[in-house]
């Protein structure tokens, strides 16, 4: 019950919010994408929350644009660096922490590898914080991207019940919470 009201309370929070417009989208790390900690916005613009998505990567990962557009910003933010790129559409979508591969004005293409992933991250491992802007608004990242394909999984029964919830378990899936993994289509 408290998972079903959870989703819906979810849903409602995300319908309030502009939805970005659609983009020909490609993921900034290779599929699967794995998400550490999800979008958590804010209740007021100062208030505390996460504006943007932790993906699990390796240190020296490439990172790709997920749309086509020009490089906002290519540079250090508060000692880490950054990488910011303006998408025909207004929006704007952020990497950090990265080594930019691109300077500032320079023109970028959907899937182009833009910057490499470095040490630095908020996140106990490695990881990518991918954040999206619609001009002082953040925005769900993962929204760019196709929604993934759901999949059942087989229903072990009562006498599998036990082993089928382990396997779930070992696959990186907890009872009664959304999976970590985003797999989407590949671009």
């Amino acid at each position: 019950m408290t998972t079903l009201l959870l989703s819906l309370l979810l849903a409602l929070s995300q319908a309030a919010l502009p939805a970005p417009p659609a983009l020909p989208a490609v993921r900034p790390l290779p599929a699967p994408l794995s998400v550490t900690r999800w979008w958590d916005p804010p209740p007021t613009p100062y208030a505390a929350g996460h504006r943007g998505v932790d993906l699990a990567a390796p240190v020296g990962a490439e990172l790709r644009a997920v749309a086509a557009g020009r490089v906002h910003h290519a540079g250090q933010v508060a000692g880490r660096g950054v990488l910011s790129l303006a998408l025909p559409n207004g929006l704007r979508t952020t990497y950090e922490p990265v080594r930019p591969l691109v300077t500032e004005g320079e023109e970028v293409s959907a899937g182009q590898v833009v910057a490499v992933l470095t040490e630095g991250s908020h996140c106990p491992g490695p990881c990518l914080h991918w954040g999206l802007l619609s001009g002082e608004a953040y925005l769900n990242p993962l929204t760019l991207l196709a929604r993934p394909t759901p999949r059942l999984l087989p229903d072990p029964g009562p006498a599998g019940a036990r082993d089928g919830a382990a396997a779930a378990g070992e696959a990186g899936l907890s009872p009664g919470h959304p999976a970590a993994r985003w797999p989407g289509p590949s671009p």
